[in-house]
């Protein structure tokens, strides 16, 4: 009987471990791992949805809105949107529920942020569609 040597024990060692992670890769969901109904992209498609064109005749018809959360508080952006077509309030719901599933799997998936703080850099219109100022220029407040 021939003993073993190093090198066909750690490559017995290596293939085990790699069937024992594929393994795991393959399980099945459980309930807690089941992302939300829409979950963030859904919940985002929808938003830039509502948003469409932002067409817009005046810059008083461009508004912001926070979208996503950041780990440390705050959102992760800012989107701009027209008044002209759009009351706001379906975007309004779809945002805070897109922050909230953001926050959600953040907290699942132990994220951190940079906690750098995100400010509303205000919507105008330009050529007859709402756009978000460049930073600097101050804003308009979101929602």
């Amino acid at each position: 009987m021939q003993t073993p040597t190093y090198s066909a024990l750690l490559r017995a060692a290596c293939a085990s471990f790699l069937l024992l992670a594929a393994s795991a890769c393959g399980s099945a969901p459980t309930q807690d791992d089941a992302p939300p109904a829409l979950g963030n992209a859904g919940l985002l498609a929808q938003i830039q949805a509502e948003v469409g064109a932002a067409a817009c005749d005046s810059t008083q018809q461009c508004q912001t809105i926070a979208i996503g959360a950041k780990a440390c508080g705050g959102p992760e952006r800012y989107l701009a949107w027209s008044s002209k077509s759009n009351d706001g309030k379906k975007l309004k719901a779809l945002a805070q529920a897109q922050a909230e599933a953001s926050r959600k799997q953040q907290q699942a998936d132990g994220m951190m942020s940079t906690c750098s703080i995100i400010t509303d850099p205000g919507a105008t219109c330009q050529a007859g569609r709402c756009v978000l100022q460049k930073s600097g220029l101050g804003g308009s407040s979101a929602m």
